[in-house]
């Protein structure tokens, strides 16, 4: 064999893995690091069991998932939301569907906002279960609104709950973990930290602001490497999140959420973020194709990406206001080429 044809079978070799690589992308819901951990990483069984798991945002979404999944886990649940009776429901079905008696799970009302009730709520965990192990800060509200004919209050409230909220209560946990030298705090972001899309102008702020402050957190915390700080940002997740948007008001939500079915399945999204806990991962990009795609042009290639979230912006902003789910349309067309 010459050493001309071994250099063509390296290159076709390289090109061959190239396209698997390629096809594997295209069908990929998650970072290149996630999905590693998923095939090659630790598992949530073997890593999360005896934790004990404060979990905000619990009552519906992702939170709610979160807590069904945590359930079979063998934790120890504390689960926050506004809304006590939809946490008792959350309960009920954890102790019937998961591994966990009445003791293992504290309902623990919270309003994000109240940053006043957040010191007091922190001493009631630690005073029920001993130890906090993981905050997962997943309470927040999206928009549906154009910068333009939306209130100045609505902002206001996007800041304070999604971002000012989230920040006070991981500065009343976080002492615990200092004193222990370990935990791990989980930020549930979004892809709108990531890339900043229209008709969510306040909520893009928020989360944004979120990934500004936790980076620079951990980097603060360098000497105790025992303390994860891990952001995660979701894409279009099935969820009632549209359904409850802030609109133009604060008293207004979205009036037409439209179709959802096409999202990413919640049970999904939070096996993955199961898998990112249990792996210690640090930035985490959860989203079906196109959003993926675009969130790793935004990070590689911006002035391709501002010219596409342009273009992509008008079809958004038009979905919209003609009742359907904004990213519906391009999703679908994406989806009926790639089957």
């Amino acid at each position: 064999m010459t050493w001309e044809l071994v250099l063509w079978l390296l290159a076709l070799g390289a090109l061959l893995l190239l396209l698997v690589q390629l096809l594997r992308f295209l069908r990929a819901d998650g970072d290149l690091a996630l999905l590693w951990a998923e095939w090659q990483g630790r598992r949530p069984e073997w890593e999360l069991t005896d934790m004990v798991v404060w979990v905000t945002g619990a009552s519906s979404g992702i939170g709610e998932e979160l807590a069904y999944q945590l359930s079979k886990l063998g934790v120890s649940l504390v689960l926050s939301a506004r809304r006590v009776h939809e946490l008792e429901r959350v309960k009920r079905k954890c102790l019937e569907n998961g591994n966990l008696k009445g003791k293992d799970i504290l309902i623990l009302p919270l309003d994000l906002t109240d940053r006043s009730s957040h010191e007091g709520a922190t001493k009631a965990v630690l005073q029920e279960f001993g130890k906090i192990d993981i905050l997962v800060n997943n309470g927040g509200r999206s928009q549906r609104s154009l910068i333009m004919d939306t209130n100045f209050d609505v902002f206001k409230e996007l800041i304070e709950l999604n971002y000012l909220g989230t920040v006070s209560l991981t500065k009343c946990v976080l002492p615990h973990m200092i004193e222990r030298k370990q935990g791990k705090i989980v930020i549930v972001n979004s892809l709108a930290g990531i890339v900043s899309v229209p008709l969510s102008g306040g909520y893009c702020a928020s989360k944004h602001a979120l990934r500004g402050f936790f980076n620079c957190l951990r980097s603060e915390l360098t000497k105790y490497p025992g303390i994860i700080i891990s952001n995660i940002y979701p894409g279009p997740v099935y969820s009632n999140i549209v359904k409850n948007a802030l609109a133009e008001e604060v008293t207004k939500t979205v009036v037409h959420a439209g179709d959802q079915s096409y999202k990413m399945a919640t049970s999904r999204c939070v096996r993955l973020m199961l898998i990112a806990m249990a792996n210690d991962l640090k930035e985490v990009w959860i989203a079906e194709q196109p959003f993926l795609l675009v969130a790793y042009l935004w990070q590689y290639m911006p002035t391709l990406a501002i010219w596409i979230t342009n273009k992509l912006g008008k079809k958004r902003i038009n979905n919209f206001q003609s009742g359907k789910d904004a990213d519906s349309s391009y999703f679908k067309i994406w989806k009926t080429k790639h089957e």
